[in-house]
């Protein structure tokens, strides 16, 4: 993985969306930001209205293309023609009348300072408002000036007369084309481009990654004196061009950004993910793992159905179309950003490795049970108390890694089912499933002589681990029938030695089961059960004193499969 193949990957998505049209790209210059209130002027400077972009909620707003805003930190720095009311309109909200002065004066010079040379009609009507504080004091006049005063969103402005903002109009976009390119030194070549540009010393902070700072953080940053080398400064360390800088951080934030249909929340990783060119991929994708931070739902019937029928289906062939398709995970790490995982193929080998990971985790279940499960009830399955805040930080990335490149699921998935079914002494449809993924994908790759497990119950299956696991299901089921009703069974009590250290417990339970029939009321069930565990007993010549994490995964689910047997006969019965 190379930072740079990320890079140039979203670099090519930048070009291909913005040259649709209607695109909802920003131009250069320019980003995507939301402005929840938008002060409403006439040409002359005098205020009209005062309009509210906030969602009924209030929680979010309507967001505008507005020209880049400024890197800040500690330092006092304006964006041009919109920003927040301590910048616009010099309101003090942390306690710091000084500072927000000072923020008020920058607001005015930047404006002032960009156009010195040539001032456009709205950019006119905007200094003679900020300068007028009888226009302002009717501002917070309005019905919505108090919301205002207490707002910490941002604010711009509109001429009566026209649809788009000040900072929209067609000389202000002119004006900002040319000038809004840093100056360094000198030129370089471009690590992403290829192509002589100058380089971008600050890259833009990526916002929308769950758990980073809200300011927005980044992936290309030199802060301190250890990340430089040759005595070069910030983003001459990696001299990535302004061109390919703007469009690489525009298609990031476009991709991260609420509501986005392209990006999906697994464990702590944000995942955005794109195609080479439009594909139905890029549609389909984010059902086959669910849209929802804690989603447990099952993937979406319709993309499955995609998935599996696209071999046979001349509108739209998945397994054929080898369309480039990219895929990235990113987390947050202090004031920066991880990547977590990065994977890039082609669209058939995508189907292929998501149909394979389905494939993987089918067994047999009950019908109230999903067919298939989500990438969270995986990870939530390994979680204490079964909370999403509880799964282990790198499980989701490497989980995720191992569905899209069909390599073998991490072993700590397989441990942290293990280990929450030894606390809590039960064997679910999702941790079966999983353990049998796990043991199944291990033995293909590795080329593992032991038997693979099945879908469903398989009597054939010789492993000392399943023949336990089954065994164990038989002799919880036998004392469940002689007390019926009973609050708590073996499984409860033994359950955890039983799968790892056999030897010692297995001959008591043995000798428990002899009691346990002699209390059932029916001798031909008791005979059944007597036949089931022979058959088990077949193969068995001696308890292990200690089994691997292998067969104790086995034992889970040939404890799972034997119970499942049972209750598809009753239900057959």
């Amino acid at each position: 993985m190379t930072a740079t193949s990320i890079l140039h990957a979203l670099f090519d998505f930048y070009q291909r969306k913005s040259s649709e049209a209607n695109s909802e790209l920003p131009k250069e210059g320019f980003q995507k930001q939301e402005i929840p209130f938008i002060v409403v002027l006439d040409e002359t400077g005098n205020f009209v209205a005062l309009e509210d972009t906030r969602t009924e909620n209030k929680k979010s707003a309507r967001s505008f293309s507005v020209p880049r805003g400024e890197k800040r930190s500690v330092n006092i720095a304006a964006n041009l023609l919109w920003d927040n009311i301590g910048y616009v309109f010099g309101i003090d909200t942390k306690g710091n009348p000084e500072r927000t002065l000072l923020q008020k004066q920058a607001f005015l010079g930047k404006i002032e300072d960009s156009f010195a040379h040539s001032r456009d009609l709205g950019v006119e009507a905007v200094l003679k408002l900020l300068k007028n504080n009888e226009q302002i004091e009717r501002i917070f006049n309005h019905p919505l000036g108090q919301e205002l005063k207490e707002s910490t969103g941002n604010i711009s402005f509109r001429l009566a007369n026209e649809q788009i903002l000040v900072c929209q109009r067609p000389a202000i976009a002119e004006k900002l084309s040319e000038n809004s390119l840093e100056k360094p030194t000198s030129k370089q070549v471009c690590l992403v481009t290829g192509k002589d540009d100058n380089p971008a010393l600050l890259h833009t902070a990526i916002k929308g990654v769950y758990g980073a700072q809200s300011v927005g953080a980044n992936i290309v940053s030199f802060n301190l004196d250890a990340f430089k080398s040759y005595g070069k400064s910030q983003g001459l360390n990696a001299p990535v061009g302004q061109n390919a800088e703007f469009a690489y951080t525009t298609a990031l934030n476009y991709l991260l950004a609420k509501g986005s249909k392209q990006r999906l929340q697994i464990g702590d990783a944000s995942t955005v993910f794109w195609a080479g060119s439009l594909n139905k991929m890029e549609d389909v994708f984010l059902d086959f793992f669910g849209d929802s931070l804690k989603s447990q739902i099952e993937p979406d019937g319709e993309a499955i159905r995609v998935l599996y029928s696209s071999p046979n289906t001349g509108a739209f062939s998945l397994d054929t179309d080898k369309t480039p398709f990219y895929v990235l995970g990113l987390a947050p790490n202090a004031s920066r950003i991880a990547i977590r995982f990065w994977h890039h193929s082609t669209v058939a080998e995508m189907a292929k490795n998501i149909r394979c990971h389905f494939d993987d985790l089918e067994i047999v279940h009950s019908v109230n049970d999903p067919k298939y499960l989500t990438i969270h009830a995986i990870l939530l399955e390994t979680a204490l108390l079964h909370k999403y805040e509880n799964i282990q930080p790198n499980l989701a990335g490497d989980v995720i890694s191992s569905v899209l490149s069909a390599t073998p699921y991490p072993y700590t998935l397989l441990t942290g089912i293990l280990r929450r079914i030894r606390a809590d002494k039960r064997v679910s449809y999702t941790r079966a499933a999983v353990l049998k993924a796990v043991i199944n994908r291990n033995c293909r790759y590795y080329n593992d002589k032991e038997k693979q497990i099945a879908v469903s119950l398989d009597k054939d299956n010789q492993n000392i681990g399943y023949r336990l696991g089954r065994l164990f299901a038989v002799l919880e089921k036998l004392q469940e029938e002689a007390n019926p009703g009973i609050n708590s069974t073996i499984r409860d009590r033994f359950y955890g030695s039983a799968s790892s250290s056999p030897v010692t417990v297995f001959p008591y339970l043995l000798k428990l089961k002899n009691h346990h029939i002699a209390k059932l009321d029916s001798k031909g069930r008791g005979i059944f059960l007597e036949k089931e565990i022979g058959e088990i007993f077949q193969s068995i010549t001696d308890f292990p004193s200690h089994m691997s994490l292998a067969d104790q995964s086995r034992f889970a689910v040939g404890y799972y499969h034997q119970r499942q047997q049972f209750y598809t006969k009753r239900e057959e019965n």
